[in-house]
């Protein structure tokens, strides 16, 4: 069984966003907000996760991750709302 990979977006306290990928999303924000996440968050905590994607390998989850940092701050406002009304998967 393989377990699942995901991609996210969290809202860091700046109001800032910050995507990147984990095998645990919730071990993943509690480290984000403990300061043991990524140098970026540490200094922008508290940060809330507002998006998220199941995908089914580390590949498709790293890949995702660079085509989502590509994207325009507007246009990550948009899926995270797309993901609100949809739900995860929702691109």
């Amino acid at each position: 069984m393989t377990k699942e990979k995901y991609t996210y977006i969290v809202k860091c306290s700046d109001d800032t966003l910050y995507t990147g990928w984990t095998v645990s999303l919730k071990n993943r924000i509690k480290a984000h907000n403990s300061g043991k996440g990524a140098k970026y968050t540490r200094a922008r905590r508290p940060v809330e996760l507002v998006y998220y994607e199941v995908l089914s390998s580390k590949s498709e989850a790293m890949k995702r991750e660079a085509a989502i940092k590509k994207l325009t701050r507007l246009k990550k406002l948009s899926l995270i709302e797309k993901h609100k009304k949809e739900g995860p998967n929702s691109k």
